[in-house]
């Protein structure tokens, strides 16, 4: 069984005061899995516009995120199949574009909080961990 691919939103529970959800992210990516630059792009812009941490914190932050994971890169072929997603299943376009970055890496399961829980999108099943 593939690793699964994780959305920003359950990487940033790493940082929250709700322990429960800390928890369960830490588990998560203790776990392992993949995320795409995407995910480390959205994980710093709330890291300093939401919660105005300083860059040294942020710096920790994504390198204790890479040592977990499996960075995938952005590529014409993500945002195309983002595209195509999106017309597909009416998704934004930035949900898309995880979801494309998802099934070029192989993923099966996509956790996300902030998608639709069992949705399936070309056989990539969503998940929302915290349900």
């Amino acid at each position: 069984m593939s690793k699964p691919f994780i959305d920003s939103n359950v990487i940033l529970y790493l940082l929250s005061s709700d322990h429960t959800k800390a928890d369960k992210a830490e588990a998560i990516l203790e776990a392992g899995g993949t995320i795409s630059v995407q995910v480390l792009n959205e994980v710093v812009s709330v890291c300093r516009r939401k919660l105005k941490m300083e860059w040294d914190e942020i710096d920790a932050v994504l390198m204790a995120i890479k040592a977990c994971v499996a960075v995938v890169p952005l590529t014409e072929a993500t945002h195309e199949l983002a595209v195509q997603i999106c017309k597909q299943y009416q998704l934004p376009f930035y949900d898309a574009h995880i979801c494309a970055a998802a099934l070029l890496a192989g993923a099966q399961h996509l956790l996300s909080e902030d998608m639709q829980d069992g949705m399936e999108i070309d056989g990539l099943l969503i998940h929302n961990p915290f349900r």
